[in-house]
Formats: structure tokens, sequence, C-alpha cells
């Protein structure tokens, strides 16, 4: 698109992240290890982009059509509506939510069918949605990041049937229960291939400008789902990390192993994550945020969730902002920031979102002020929804000043 990156490929680095991949049907276990990273690729540069990101994230209930007569027709008329807002609004980055339960808005080796697209998963459509969405977006020069959940299987009731075809179906061993849903278990060297394969898929597959994994790692509240992994850890290894701390690696050993994949298959690709925009929080789920951001290797771009009101009696938009501009960032990593458009005009953070109409466009400004890479408005539903309309339209005239 309108960047480029400049990457140092060697041999041994392209051969290694092929080695970790996650091949379909294989009983092989990953050439990974919990005691240590799987590949040092502190030695790769990217280009930061030029632009400002101006971006929107879509989810996947925006993209449901499972009610339609015409599926099909009904998913273009979504995408031609939501680039059109975002022409209108002078946006240029859609975050698109394509891999929510470890399915697949497009034609997966890996993943089943999503069932927003036909009501039932693993169901083919007929069409591949993220073509189409790509094709629209890049005619009108709007970039699109794959927005992938890299650990969540189901929820209490999403979706209401898993495919046989899932992952988790042809090896239950794979997944946990907690409280009610269903998460791939990041102890599992095999979940780390499945999550690296799923995203080399794409990669290879289609024309996309970003990966992005959002703020769901470890499951809150885990419990101890993931004792004989981390025992089994413990037998083999003569000095063990903490249970805290073999989490953390699990997470980050993903994280660097999708990095690595991504800038092994194309260089013009930003792999980000938009974690809790309350840093503190971040460490409940094992999500090493100051990592990721301080040492490279892990991340192109962070973009926390600081979905708070200027005047929040938790923790206002400025200080979550500040905490993140305080935190070591490696020069090659951009920082957006995610912004609360769904919050506008509702009872919100102890009703302090209704104290003015102007909260966002206040929000990005300040995010410009401070010098930021960007911004990420959550969601695109708030474009046609009634309590957000005044402070979005705000928005909106404040980028086309």
């Amino acid at each position: 698109m309108f960047y480029k990156r400049i990457i140092p490929f060697v041999l041994s680095f392209v051969l290694l992240a092929g080695s970790i991949l996650y091949v379909s049907g294989s009983d092989k276990e990953p050439e990974v290890s919990a005691q240590e990273p799987i590949k040092d690729v502190s030695n790769i540069t990217v280009e930061k982009p030029q632009e400002e990101i101006r971006g929107v994230w879509v989810t996947y209930m925006t993209l449901d059509v499972e009610g339609e007569a015409d599926k099909k027709a009904a998913f273009n008329e979504i995408i031609d509506q939501i680039l059109s807002d975002m022409e209108n609004a002078d946006l240029n980055t859609m975050i698109v939510q394509v891999r929510p339960f470890c399915d697949a808005l497009y034609p997966s080796k890996i993943y089943p069918w999503s069932h927003i697209l036909t009501g039932t998963q693993g169901v083919d459509p007929g069409y591949d949605p993220l073509e189409t969405i790509i094709t629209k977006a890049h005619e009108h020069d709007i970039m699109v990041h794959a927005w992938l959940n890299p650990y969540r299987i189901s929820t209490k009731d999403t979706p209401s049937e898993l495919s046989n075809q899932h992952p988790y179906r042809k090896d239950p061993s794979i997944g946990v229960e907690v409280n009610g849903s269903m998460y791939l278990n990041p102890a599992k060297d095999k979940t780390i291939k499945l999550i690296t394969d799923g995203v080399r898929e794409i990669m290879e597959s289609y024309d996309v400008d970003g990966i992005q994994f959002d703020d769901y790692f470890y499951p809150p509240d885990c419990g101890d789902f993931d004792k004989d992994d981390y025992d089994a850890y413990c037998a083999e290894s003569d000095s063990p990390l903490s249970l805290e701390e073999f989490r953390r690696d699990n997470v980050n050993r993903m994280i660097q192993a999708v990095y690595q994949a991504v800038h092994s298959v194309k260089n013009n690709v930003l792999f980000g994550v938009s974690p809790q925009g309350n840093m503190k929080n971040n460490d409940k789920l094992y999500a090493d945020v100051k990592k990721w951001c301080g040492e490279k290797g892990y991340i192109d771009y962070i973009c926390p969730q600081i979905y708070f009101s200027l005047d929040n009696p938790a923790l206002t938009f400025e200080d979550g902002l500040q905490d993140w501009l305080d935190a070591e960032r490696h020069d090659g990593l951009s920082l957006y920031i995610g912004i609360p458009a769904y919050k506008a005009g509702t009872d919100a953070d102890s009703g302090t979102w209704l104290d003015n109409d102007d909260i966002l466009r206040t929000e990005l400004s300040i995010t410009r002020e401070k010098g930021c890479d960007g911004f990420m408005l959550y969601s695109y539903d708030s474009f046609h929804n009634e309590d957000n309309r005044q402070e979005v339209e705000n928005v909106i005239r404040y980028l086309n000043e």
C-alpha cells in the first residue's frame, strides 16, 4: 500500500519459520520450548507508516447475515455501506474481525467457515468474504487489517454448535473450558502451531495490510486448567519458571511466533495487538505488553483500548494514555489509540459521557497533540447508533477539517 518495509531476511530465519508451522492432520509436536523463545528476530526492522492511521473496528456481529434471504448480496451491501461511511469520515483503515471463534470468514484448510455467514458453522457460503472486503476496500484506498481472536473457541451460547471440522473437534486436547466458555489452551505447543499456521494461511492467500489480535489472552479467573501442563514443564526443567512466568511465556512465544510468520511471508504487512487500555489489567491476562512494546521481535504496533471518558473516576483517558506514552517503546513500534465511540452519549463511566458531546473529538485531538501515530474507533456500529450519533458527527467534522 502506501508504505514499504526493509527486512533483512536470512535463509536460516525462513527455514525456522517453516519449521514451526502447524500442518493440518499432523500429530507432531512443534519444535518450541517453554524455556526459551522460538527465534531471535530482533534484527528485523520495519519502517513505520508515514501516514496517520485512522481506523475503525468492524465486529463479526456487524457482518452477520444469518437471517438474510440473499446472504451474499446482504454481505456486499454491508461492506459497501461501511466503506462509504469510512470515506465520509476520512478514515483509511478497516480492522475487520475475520476469525472470532477459531472459525473463518474465508476458505480455510485449518478453520471452519464462520456461522455468521450461513447460520451454521462449517457451511460454505459460496463466496470469499475476506477477498470481497479487501478488493472493495483497496478500490477506495482503504487498508484492511485482519482482526483475529487467537484463543477463543466459543462463549456460553455462540456459536450454538461447533463444526466437525473445527480444530477442537479434531483434537479436544487443545481446548479448555473456563466459566462456561471454550478456549484454546495457551500452554499447549500445538496451540502455538495452530494459531501461527492460521496467520500464515491468511498472509499467503490475501493482500491484507495488517494482522491484529485483540485483548483476549489467558481467560480471566482461569483457575488451574493448565496445572498438568505446568507440572510436566516443571518436571523437565532444572530451573522452572513460576506459574505466572510460565503463562506469560506461553503468550510471549505465541506472539513472537506469529510475528516471525508474518515477516517471513511478506515484508509489507504490520502485526499488532490491541490490549486492554488500563495497562495493569493486562497482567491478569498474562499479556506482557511492556515486553512487546520495549523489545523488537514481537509486534509492529500496539493499540491499547483506552475506553475511558475524560473524567472517568476510575481512570481518565489522559491518565490511561500517559501510562502508554511513558512505557518503553522500541524504535520500530507504532502507537495507535483505541477510542470508545460506543460509549459516547451513554451513561457509561459513572455518567461522565453525558457531560459533553465533544468528548471523542477532544480525545482524538489529545492523541494527536501527544504525537501518537493514529487511532482506531470502536466500533463501526456507533456510526448508526442514536446514542453515539452526535459525538460521531462531531468527530467526522473534525477529521474533515
